[in-house]
């Protein structure tokens, strides 16, 4: 069996692109529209084989997440990414360092998921 992708329905494609791409660096693999009103995206990372799938359907503007849930991605410096969140006056959480080789914060997507942004030490 192989994990090949995860799903968030979002309320702005253009929004979710933009940080995805930007804050996670993943590349935009597919987009397109198979019916009227909804928009598809694949987005991935030439490291991995999974993506995470955007999902905008105009009739379900408004979807709802649980926060015990986060998608992880790691970075080559958590110290850059926590300038630039800084300066777009962007909230975050920590960080937190749980074990000395790991450091990590948590950021919410613009849909309210939870995104977790991590550097191993090691």
């Amino acid at each position: 069996m192989k994990f090949t992708w995860v799903t968030i329905n979002v309320k702005d494609m253009e929004e979710s692109l933009d940080f995805y791409t930007k804050r996670a660096g993943l590349a935009v693999n597919r987009r397109f529209s198979p019916i009227e009103g909804t928009e598809i995206a694949f987005l991935g990372s030439e490291e991995s084989a999974t993506e995470v799938e955007l999902i905008c359907n105009q009739k379900n503007r408004e979807p709802v997440y649980g926060k015990d849930i986060s998608l992880g991605f790691a970075l080559p410096s958590l110290e850059s990414m926590i300038e630039d969140l800084k300066k777009e006056g962007i909230p975050f959480q920590g960080p937190f360092s749980p074990i000395p080789s790991v450091s990590f914060i948590y950021v919410d997507d613009p849909n309210g998921v939870k995104v977790q942004f991590l550097q191993d030490r090691d």
